[in-house]
């Protein structure tokens, strides 16, 4: 099956955009309306297979329904009948992708980051109170437009309406592994949190010019979302104010119910933290996260209220400090043992779901280059993780 030139007898082909597992998008020319757009093609290998065509059709439904300035618009979508091919016609947004203007591994301004996930918070509310999650926000689907300087979160190819049966099964982990919430990485089903939390993401990869885990291999990645605390952005950039650093930790909780509630609760804490201040919400999950008691390992320990970058957080927010509660700590962790092969349960959960589903991903190495794991590498990583859970059970 060759690629067709022209689409549904309207959409003339000129250049390809970019291309996904799923799908290659192109810039095309709406010859009836004489307007550029992007046309995206389901990927020919998928194209037979019923279960990803029904996938894709749910795209173009879902995101049909979302009209907003932060989202880009979908205009048409269907088959073409020359082709064969499943398709879906979308506003074309002249200008680059945050994946684009981070790809010289140097951090974005504050204010410029803040502006930019502020639009995408607004995208996403709209979203979530239509019943869609976006399931793979990441820079590359961060659009600035040339002509407004605004954010639009594009390809909604991986979201789902809340109110439909599940398409993909337990287990299947798509999108890019870095930008994942625990709970998609462990397979279970993503909520409107889930989003918050790759957003959060995204904010510290734009202000410190690194991922809150970095890692070579799934495992690593399983392990450091389970186990590691994130390492506070203002001890990597000191100009981002503590607050600000504070909101983007907030939605990098690992439970979803320790994070913000909706993406407007977070577009309101970073545009306090900008300013150097708290709203209600982040002193209630902070709150509500120090009465949980943190596990005492060397990792906590090292985010302490003695390190120099919690000190300045609990200058600027006396309050909350007064709710942290660093003595509960020792009452509220479990044995270091169980807390470790629990860890390394969930971690060999995540790997079998990914070879079960014999899915791509990928990893990021320091420098934000991406590197493939391919599936028989990761079924030795489940093997090597079985054998390390053993040896910590004898």
């Amino acid at each position: 099956m060759t690629t067709p030139t022209e689409v549904a007898g309207r959409y003339r082909l000129d250049s390809r955009l970019g291309a996904g597992g799923m799908s290659t998008v192109f810039l095309a020319l709406d010859t009836v309306l004489e307007r550029r757009v992007a046309v995206k093609l389901l990927a020919e290998h998928l194209a037979d297979d019923e279960a990803f065509v029904m996938r894709f059709r749910h795209e173009a439904l879902a995101a049909a329904r979302l009209q907003h300035p932060n989202i880009v618009q979908v205009f048409d979508s269907g088959s073409d009948a020359a082709s064969g091919r499943q398709f879906i016609v979308m506003e074309y947004v002249e200008g680059q992708s945050c994946a684009e203007k981070i790809r010289g591994a140097e951090p974005l301004e504050i204010e410029e980051t803040v502006r930019i996930l502020e639009d995408a918070c607004h995208g996403l509310d709209y979203a979530h109170r239509a019943g869609i999650v976006h399931r793979d926000v990441k820079p590359g689907n961060l659009l600035i437009s040339a002509t407004t300087g605004s954010a639009k979160l594009a390809d909604f190819g991986i979201a789902k309406a809340a109110e439909q049966t599940r398409i993909t099964q337990v287990g299947s982990i798509l999108g890019t592994a870095a930008y994942l919430s625990p709970e998609q990485a462990r397979g279970e089903e993503a909520g409107p949190r889930s989003d918050i939390y790759s957003l959060g993401v995204c904010a510290y990869q734009f202000l410190a010019a690194r991922l809150p885990h970095e890692y070579n291999s799934l495992t690593e990645l399983a392990l450091k979302q389970q186990r590691d605390s994130v390492l506070p952005v203002v001890s990597l950039r000191p100009d981002v104010p503590p607050a600000l650093d504070q909101a983007i930790r907030v939605c990098l909780e690992r439970k979803p119910e320790a994070r913000y509630r909706s993406a407007l609760e977070l577009a309101d804490a970073l545009d306090a933290g900008l300013r150097g201040e708290t709203t209600e919400a982040t002193e209630r999950l902070l709150a509500s996260t120090a009465q949980m008691g943190a596990p005492d390992t060397d990792s906590t320990r090292a985010m302490s209220i003695d390190a120099a970058p919690t000190q300045a957080l609990a200058r600027r927010r006396p309050v909350a400090e007064a709710a942290r509660p660093q003595r509960r700590i020792a009452r509220a962790a479990p044995p270091v043992r169980r807390r470790r092969l629990a860890g390394l349960g969930v971690a060999l959960a995540v790997l079998l779901a990914g070879a079960a589903v014999a899915i791509a991903v990928v990893a990021v190495s320091d420098r934000g280059r991406a590197q493939p794991i391919v599936q028989d590498n990761v079924r030795d990583q489940a093997e090597s993780l079985k054998d390390l859970i053993r040896r910590n059970s004898e």
